[in-house]
């Protein structure tokens, strides 16, 4: 049994028998091959498992999801095409048509319109709220037709850490599960099924694949929540699926009926699965992330420290910094470390924050965040930018904000760069 994170990392997922190939091959390959109509009769059925098509499941994915979901200490996983199709998969998974969640209003730009625009011409309700208030206000959101939390870790691009006991305590009161998105922080320095909540997403994409070469996702499921101590929430869980002959899936396949009802229908019908070209690339960057993690963490504090002391900046969010707001959440929950990741202000507002960035040169103007690379953005401009002045100020994206993600360069290079730029802002 592995206890270690870092072996982890290296080791699981993909485990070759004797004569197998030691590196974890690509399974390039739509369909599989059986002798026995009855054997894909009964992997149709959900009766025994295999391989029968990948746009369900394949061994590269399933070995990359088994290597996350070892982890994070889940029961199962499954990988998706992105992390916009993760977490959509998650939510949907036990929502329908009439159905409500709760998220908090700093999630991700892309999620917060997932949510609030495309979910709800689905007719499926999001009430996004404010995270920082206390647990009296945010029980007033909650309704009996309520079916999930959401949360993100560390939110993108505010870099807040969300507390973990407030809302699992919520979300468990109401009979609902605490989905997690954990993408910034990596199961590397939290771990959020330890600290409450049931359901872990990750845009794969960042800081897991770790060079920005492939794009991906993944759900991992605790096994913690109970789907048929409130049935009555759930039908879609605890009560029979026509499709696959009346299947009950919290009966038949017990902690891992999550994974299997999102594999068996969304993926099936959906089809958002991730190539397995990209699987083969996410685990190579698995098998170094923790080594990564640490030197982000380590860059990003001495950047953000020089930062705070340029008088060319407004203002530095940083958790790991000294005296952030966020400090004693980041120090209960994430105490090896947050990111790389930091948002800041620098003087003169909004066109002095671009002046900056196009006077950069080592670090690169990006829509991506959390790879080896040093890179940022200005979200009210790019990455927010379909979001109205009202909806950026509940998401807490002020007009200066950038998003700064700092990579893994020798921070000396990475200091003198932003020197440099701020030198140019009169």
């Amino acid at each position: 049994m592995i206890s270690n994170l870092g072996t982890k990392c290296i080791h699981e997922g993909w485990k070759p028998s004797e004569g197998e190939a030691r590196q974890l091959p690509i399974y390039q390959s739509t369909t599989f091959k059986y002798d026995s109509s009855n054997t894909m009769g009964q992997l149709f059925d959900l009766e025994r498992e295999g391989y029968f098509y990948t746009r369900l499941q394949n061994p590269t994915n399933d070995a990359v999801a088994a290597k996350i979901c070892a982890l994070e200490g889940g029961v199962a996983a499954m990988l998706t095409s992105s992390g916009q199709a993760a977490n959509f998969y998650a939510i949907f998974n036990i929502c329908e048509a009439g159905d409500h969640f709760i998220a908090s209003s700093s999630i991700y730009g892309g999620t917060y319109n997932l949510f609030g625009v495309t979910m709800k011409k689905m007719g499926i309700e999001c009430t996004f709220v404010d995270q920082s208030l206390p647990i009296e206000e945010l029980e007033k959101y909650f309704k009996p037709n309520t079916k999930a939390v959401f949360g993100e870790t560390i939110t993108n691009p505010t870099v807040t850490v969300f507390d973990f006991d407030k809302f699992s305590k919520l979300a468990h009161k109401h009979g609902v599960p605490l989905i997690v998105d954990n993408t910034f922080a990596t199961p590397v320095n939290c771990r959020p099924f330890e600290w409450g909540a049931d359901i872990v997403t990750h845009s794969t994409t960042k800081y897991m694949d770790g060079h920005g070469v492939g794009v991906g996702g993944c759900i991992v499921d605790s096994g913690n929540f109970d789907w048929m101590a409130h049935a009555e929430k759930f039908p879609g869980l605890t009560t029979p699926d026509d499709s696959y002959h009346g299947i009950i899936y919290a009966e038949k396949f017990g902690k891992g009926a999550y994974i299997t009802k999102a594999t068996a229908q969304l993926m099936r019908d959906l089809g958002s699965i991730q190539a397995p070209q990209n699987a083969f690339y996410l685990n190579l960057g698995l098998e170094t992330l923790h080594l990564r993690m640490n030197q982000h963490c380590k860059n990003a504090l001495a950047v953000a420290r020089f930062l705070k002391n340029s008088d060319k900046v407004e203002w530095v969010h940083y958790a790991d910094l000294e005296g952030d707001a966020y400090s004693d959440l980041a120090k209960k929950y994430l105490p090896n470390g947050t990111c790389g990741v930091l948002a800041f202000g620098v003087k003169g507002g909004r066109e002095a924050s671009i002046k900056f960035m196009d006077n950069l040169k080592l670090a690169s103007i990006s829509t991506h965040v959390a790879d080896s690379k040093t890179c940022l953005l200005h979200p009210a401009s790019h990455t927010h930018r379909q979001l109205t002045e009202e909806q950026l100020i509940e998401a807490g994206i002020t007009p200066d904000l950038i998003r700064l993600s700092v990579g893994i360069e020798n921070v000396d290079d990475l200091i003198a760069d932003l020197e440099q730029a701020l030198a140019k802002i009169n």
